[in-house]
Formats: structure tokens, C-alpha cells, sequence
């Protein structure tokens, strides 16, 4: 490989700004790459959209989604090592914080966001101070507030990137020889002309039983009629992840409905009601959100789970037929920033107009509304955004066409296609396959909607995450530890940011190792990544046999 390859300011104009690693995205994904890469001794630069980094983690996702804790280590486990250390420091090993947050696992958005902050900004896991310098500047520069612009790819190859400050309108130009993607839409790889996917396939085209328009009865485990597994373009729905404050002196309550409230989108609960669709589950299982006092009521209509802080983890829940944001996504991804603005605006009246429904709305029964009004947004949380949550959560955009393709054979048991084991494995999957659904309720619809696929845990297994899927098939210089080379069907498993975080630990090691060695990621010396990796704590097998959440 030449020289031209490891130093790339031989081929950029003058007044680019160069590093080792530039990283797009501040998920915890991308947080954990630029963690990996400048503990490495790599410069880094790490440009977020948002005026915050930490993603859906520290914007509302309060509970680390994990169904079997042994199989995700490394930077992960650092980062709840520091939300327990909080807990611990603040309230005392025998507090009932100290239970709430789950051993580090469950945490208010402030304090998650702080712990990931404290994880990319210092030395070590037992090393607080910060950075040492690099030769060529700061080794690590944040760039919030910045979408990007263009890439510039010559030859297949990743160059540079230009982004904009989303205020000002000033623009900064970034050359490395890595780049890393970690967006939950894929921009970068998008922009820098590689190959991906977008929507779901058909079942033919990988054999997977569960893909494409699909109607899965989660309770009873079988295929409903409308079932005809045709491919499309729609997404599974987006919503916010709310964080509600219990605590009546941290409450900061809506007092008027959200700008454009209309509450015909939420009517539909008043059928799932009177059906018996808001009930409990058949098989109770702790982490999910089921809440009792909900059960039979229209508060069913969200998921409740108990934080630290006197503070709640809410997710709407999906499996009502009057779920309303189905379909509101659509063309989300292929949208300008002011398209996506537009549509996350819309999310955002539709999410608090539920809350205000919940807590207002006349035809629902007063002890109901006296329920939902014990949940509030935070006052101490999302201060700067009027204590609402800044990410949406965008549970599928994009996907990479990379070097392998991981599908529903490689996640689940009893697959003819596929392997449970890859010699180029850098993490291990295993939350369970869960879509929300893709279409809003249909004539005839009577169990569930369209593209709903609920916790299938009793076929979801441990799997090896190989590290092709990483690899676009034709850019250089480029890592994607997020929206990487899955179907639709197996997105739906590994889109956990505790597994990003873990693909995003290899991703940082492996644009090292890409510099170090003179080589494109796609060659870096596999053992050489696998056994850095381990040193730091990463867990790359899985014992086999077993389901996950078979409790």
C-alpha cells in the first residue's frame, strides 16, 4: 500500500483540517469508536448533528436493552461501570437508586449522556485525566450542531468531508484516511456513493420467514392472513423514547395542548380499549414497560418503566391497533435537513399530543386521566429543549450493502442459511428481533398491524457479528459500525446501542489498525483486531445452544 493511502494531506487542498479518524455521528456508537481510536493514539474528530452527543441514550432511552449481559463487554461495560459509580457515589449502596438503576443498566438521560462524555474523554477505564496530545493537535475534537454537506470520493476511495455549522452556516472541510459512518440514517456512506438497502426485503430474497409485508401474531407465534412477504419501502415507525418525572417537584406539566393538536389520530385507542387489546401480556417479563396499574386502561397505550431519580423510561407502545405513527416517516431519510426537521416536528406534536390526550381528553374516564397525570416531562432533563427529547428515534433508516449480509438464518435457530459462527467475528448479537410496525391500521386489521414483529425471543439466539458487514463492497477508507449490512428483518436484533456500542469499539480499533498497517479497513489483520479487542474486554463468542429471553 503506499504512502498516499496513510497520509492523505498529500492529496487535500490547503486549509483542510486533517486527522487520523473522522467520525460522523455522536451515537453511543459513534462515541465508542472515537473512545477506541484516540485511546490508540489516533487524532479524532467526532461531528454530531445535534447540539448534544450521546444519541437515543441520552435523549430518552433509559433502560440498556439487553437480554443476556454476559455476551456485551468492553466500552459498554465501562459505560455502565460508570452510570452504577454515579448512583453508587451519589445516593449509597443501600439506596433505592442504587436499585432502580439496575446495576448501571437503567439511567436518567443527563446521567447516561455524562457517563459516555466521561468515557470518550478519558485515558482509561481507571484513568479519569484527560487525553495525553497528539503530534498534530488536540487528539480529540467535538463538533455538535453540524450535519454534513458532502464527501468527496476519489478513485473509490473516501476522502474528505465538508460539513456546515447548522447556525451559522460556516463550513469546515475534514480529510482522513478512515472515515467512520456512525449515523443511524447512513449519510456518509450515502454521500460517499456506496451501495445499501432501504426498506424490506422480500422472503424469497434470503429465505427469511419473517420478512417482507408481514402480519405475525406475537401472542399465539403465527402468520395471519394479508401475510404475502413482498418486499417494499416502508420503514417500521419512529417515535421519541420519553423520560416522564413521578416526582410532582421535578414536573414541568403540559399546560396546553402541542401546537397543531387534533385528537382524532388517538381514537383508535378507544377500540383497542373496548377489545381488550390494553391489557397484560400473557407472559410477564421484568425490563419491558408493563406497569400494572396500566393494564385496561387508555395509559396502556404507553410502556412505563421505573429510572432512577423519580424519573420513568416511556415508550409508546406498539401493539394497540391505534398506534398512530406508523407511516409518519416516510421520506424521512431522503429528506433535507429541513425535510427531516419538518418530520421530526411532527413526531414530536404527535408524542406530546398523545401525552395531553392521555391526561385531558373528556371521553376518557377520570381516574384514567388521573393516572396519566402522575407522568410528566422532567424539568432537570432537556433543559435547553423544553424538557423533550432531542434525537427521534430512528429505529431503521438505511443499511449498508456491505461485504456480507447478515439475515434472519444468521440471528434466529434452526437456519439452513448462515453460520452461528464467523471467523472475522468482532461482537455478539442478541436482543431478541423486535419491529415496530410499518403501516397504520388497515381495513380488516384485528390483532395487529402491519410489520409488527414483538419480541421473538423464543427464535432469536446468540450470534457472531462478523466484521464484513462493516465493509462497504466498493468504498475505501470507510467503517460502518451502525447502520451496517443486515436485512430488515435482522436489523430488527442488532439495532441496540449497547451492540452499536460494541461495533463501534471495533470500528475505532480497526481504523487504527488501518493507519497502522498502510492498509484499507477492509485488509487490516483480523487477529490482530480480535486480540485488541479482547485485551480491552470485548466478548467475540457465545457458547452455543440456548435462546435468549427463555426465562
Amino acid at each position: 500500500m503506499t504512502e498516499q493511502y496513510a497520509n492523505p494531506q498529500a492529496t487535500v487542498n490547503p486549509g483542510v483540517q486533517s486527522f487520523d479518524v473522522v467520525i460522523l455521528g455522536g451515537t453511543p456508537g459513534g462515541m465508542a469508536a472515537a473512545t477506541a481510536a484516540v485511546r490508540l493514539g489516533r487524532r479524532t474528530a467526532l461531528v454530531e448533528h445535534h447540539d448534544h452527543l450521546g444519541g437515543m441514550t441520552a435523549s430518552g432511552l433509559g433502560k440498556s436493552d439487553i437480554e443476556n449481559r454476559s455476551l456485551i463487554g468492553g466500552l459498554f461495560a465501562e459505560f455502565i461501570a460508570r452510570v452504577r459509580r454515579h448512583y453508587h457515589d451519589r445516593y449509597g449502596l443501600a439506596s433505592v437508586e442504587m436499585q432502580q438503576c439496575q446495576d448501571g443498566y437503567y439511567a436518567e438521560p443527563a446521567v447516561a449522556g455524562a457517563a459516555l462524555e466521561q468515557m470518550l474523554r478519558s485515558r482509561g477505564p481507571q484513568d479519569d485525566r484527560p487525553h495525553a496530545s497528539a503530534k498534530e493537535g488536540e487528539p480529540l475534537v467535538v463538533l455538535t450542531g453540524h450535519r454534513l454537506q458532502s464527501a468527496l470520493t476519489i478513485d473509490a476511495r473516501l476522502s474528505q468531508i465538508t460539513i456546515v455549522n447548522r447556525r451559522s452556516g460556516e463550513t469546515r472541510t475534514l480529510a482522513a484516511p478512515v472515515f467512520i459512518d456512525a449515523t443511524y440514517e447512513g449519510d456518509l456512506y450515502a454521500a460517499a456513493g456506496a451501495e445499501f438497502r432501504l426498506g424490506r426485503e422480500s422472503r424469497e430474497e434470503y429465505g427469511e420467514p419473517h420478512a417482507g409485508v408481514v402480519y405475525f401474531d406475537y401472542q399465539q407465534r403465527q402468520f395471519l392472513p394479508g401475510t404475502t412477504g413482498e418486499a417494499d419501502d416502508r420503514l417500521p415507525a419512529y417515535t421519541y423514547r420519553l423520560c416522564l418525572a413521578t416526582d410532582v417537584r421535578n414536573a414541568a406539566p403540559l399546560t396546553r395542548p402541542p401546537e397543531n393538536y387534533d385528537r382524532r389520530p388517538y381514537l383508535g385507542y378507544f377500540d383497542d380499549l373496548a377489545a381488550g387489546r390494553l391489557g397484560g401480556p400473557k407472559q410477564f417479563k421484568p425490563g419491558r414497560g408493563y406497569h400494572p396499574a396500566h393494564f385496561n386502561t387508555l395509559v396502556r397505550a404507553l410502556s412505563v418503566t421505573e429510572l432512577p431519580g423519580g424519573k420513568t423510561d416511556v415508550n409508546i407502545n406498539p401493539r394497540p391497533l391505534g398506534f398512530p405513527f406508523p407511516e409518519e416517516n416516510r421520506d424521512y431519510v431522503s429528506g433535507d435537513d429541513a425535510a427531516r426537521t419538518r418530520i421530526a416536528q411532527r413526531h414530536r406534536e404527535l408524542t406530546l399530543g398523545l401525552l395531553w390526550f392521555l391526561q385531558q381528553d373528556a371521553q376518557i374516564p377520570l381516574e384514567q386521566r388521573e393516572l396519566a397525570r402522575q407522568y410528566h416531562l422532567p424539568r432537570d432533563e432537556f433543559t435547553d429543549n423544553d424538557h423533550f427529547p432531542f434525537q427521534l428515534y430512528v429505529r431503521e433508516a438505511r443499511r449498508l450493502a456491505g461485504e456480507y449480509t447478515l439475515t434472519e438464518h444468521d440471528i434466529t435457530s434452526g437456519g439452513q442459511a448462515g453460520s452461528s459462527s464467523h471467523a472475522d467475528r468482532i461482537a455478539v448479537g442478541e436482543f431478541p428481533i423486535d419491529s415496530f410496525p410499518c403501516r397504520k391500521r388497515q381495513a380488516g386489521d384485528r390483532v395487529v398491524l402491519e410489520g409488527y414483529l414483538g419480541m421473538l425471543d423464543y427464535i432469536t439466539r446468540p450470534y457472531e457479528i462478523p466484521y464484513r458487514i462493516m465493509i462497504p463492497q466498493r468504498i475505501e477508507g470507510l467503517i460502518v459500525p451502525v447502520a451496517a449490512s443486515t436485512t430488515h428483518v435482522a436489523y430488527s436484533s442488532i439495532r441496540m446501542e449497547p451492540t452499536w456500542m460494541a461495533l463501534g469499539q471495533a470500528a475505532g480499533v480497526a481504523a487504527h489498525l488501518s493507519i497502522l498497517h498502510q492498509q484499507p479497513p477492509r485488509s487490516v489483520p483480523l487477529q490482530e483486531l480480535q486480540e485488541l479487542l479482547r485485551q480491552q474486554g470485548q466478548v467475540l463468542e457465545h457458547a452455543p445452544g440456548g435462546n435468549v429471553g427463555s426465562d
